[in-house]
């Protein structure tokens, strides 16, 4: 039951947009095609066990992990707006 301006589904719309969030986040960071023999940010060998490991791979290590940091830092944003979780 929501109140004020919004409709009765508001809630279960901000579950599945979180939720659509994460699944596409998840994916688009799924390797495809064939591993690449160095990494297409920087330009160094990827070694041949890491593109065993994950086939697809198209980052290095280093890369990969400075990636992986931006998008940890991107995701926490606050989709309810409401005056009690921005004081947080």
């Amino acid at each position: 039951m929501a109140g004020g301006w919004a409709r009765d589904d508001a809630v279960q719309e901000q579950i599945d947009d979180t939720v659509e969030d994460a699944v596409r986040r998840v994916r688009s960071r799924l390797p495809r095609g064939e591993s690449l023999s160095h990494c297409e940010e920087c330009g160094d060998p990827i070694p041949q066990a890491r593109r065993e490991a994950i086939p697809g791979v198209r980052l290095c290590v280093p890369c990969q992990s400075e990636r992986d940091d931006d998008e940890r830092g991107a995701a926490l944003f606050n989709r309810r707006g409401s005056k009690d979780s921005q004081l947080r």
